[in-house]
């Protein structure tokens, strides 16, 4: 995975501890090579706390300024022209790299792509598609993740054209290998849902509504609406929603896990009985524990911009920011931007006939 990716290193709630680490990991497991964005002075000190990074393909590119979570995006993203962000955007749209990782603020990550890589041909909204796991040991994605809050039945039918080809290329008919720590891919066609409060064609809201009879004549395998409970069965592959519905969802989803891990670890340490049943269970449990860790998914892609631009938790440790890495090489790799282009340009033929070629 031979590939030059750009890291805000001041991003999570505890930069640059997280991040310096991360991409440590990340060039010598993947043979990355990682520029470290953010103040030179402060992130060359943190690396000297790390005796083999000397030795690592990582070099620290300066920016002055950072954008807090606190920031209010638009803002931020205007005043702050030298921000860690920014400068490792440019980095990827004069392609010195060719990925961009943050765990900063959100809606200034998606707010700086827009600005600096722009929109791909064919895209009105990029989308942020979150990688889930489910009851079958495979991958399935939901977008969009919060990047539009409010949406047309048309973008809907474009996240669903970008969704099942980020899927068809990263995944496959895809499981997760315990051992390889990595996805592996296979041949299916991914079964692509539209998320709403029933089954039935005639369910949900106008949105839902009109998006359906869109997704219906796509050349996709669309199996029609699908319902909350299916984001984590297996019986879907992608899974189309508004930012809003999906941010919702997401952020339900995570919390659920929180709580099922929390009163699982409760519950082992209440008796000696079960102390002793985790002693004799402890390899089932860390396979749970594994399955379930958001980080190792790698973040969230933003579907749509020119260049790849992956958004992950500003809580992220080193380990997720490792395999955050590892997604945006393996995107960029993929030239999975080619195909959204190809994808979305067959949709509307006539429309993509009247603009030039470059």
């Amino acid at each position: 995975m031979p590939s030059v990716i750009a890291l805000d290193a001041m991003g999570s709630d505890r930069a640059p501890k997280p991040e310096i680490e991360g991409a440590i990991h990340a060039a010598r497991s993947y043979g990355v090579r990682v520029l470290l964005v953010g103040p030179e002075n402060s992130l060359k000190a943190e690396l000297e706390r790390h005796a083999s990074a000397s030795r690592l393909p990582i070099e620290v590119v300066h920016a002055s300024e950072v954008i807090t979570m606190e920031d209010k995006a638009v803002q931020a993203v205007r005043a702050k022209r030298d921000s860690s962000m920014r400068v490792g955007l440019r980095l990827v749209r004069e392609g010195r790299a060719a990925g961009f990782v943050t765990a900063g603020n959100t809606g200034a990550a998606m707010a700086s792509a827009k600005m600096v890589l722009g929109a791909l041909a064919g895209v009105d909204r990029p989308a942020l598609a979150a990688v889930l796991p489910t009851a079958l040991g495979a991958a399935a994605i939901l977008l969009d993740v919060g990047a539009n809050v409010d949406c047309k039945p048309h973008n809907l039918e474009q996240f669903a054209v970008m969704g099942e080809i980020y899927f068809r290329s990263m995944f496959g008919q895809a499981t997760f290998g315990q051992a390889a720590g990595r996805w592996s891919s296979g041949a299916r066609r991914p079964r692509v849902g539209l998320l709403s409060i029933g089954e039935e064609e005639t369910k949900g809201n106008e949105l839902t509504r009109e998006s359906f009879q869109l997704l219906k004549r796509l050349p996709l395998n669309f199996v029609g609406n699908v319902e909350g409970r299916d984001l984590f069965n297996g019986h879907v592959d992608v899974i189309v929603a508004d930012g809003f519905v999906g941010n919702v969802a997401l952020k339900s989803s995570e919390g659920a896990a929180r709580l099922i891990r929390t009163v699982l670890k409760e519950s082992l340490k209440a008796t000696i009985t079960s102390q002793v049943g985790y002693m004799l269970s402890r390899s089932a449990f860390a396979d749970f524990k594994k399955r379930v860790d958001h980080t190792e998914y790698g973040g969230a892609p933003l579907l749509g911009v020119k260049g790849v631009c992956i958004v992950t938790h500003g809580s992220s440790n080193a380990n997720a920011i490792k395999n955050a890495v590892r997604v945006a090489a393996e995107f960029a790799g993929r030239k999975i931007n080619r195909s959204i282009e190809q994808g979305l340009a067959a949709l509307h033929p006539a429309e993509a006939e009247t603009v030039p070629a470059n």
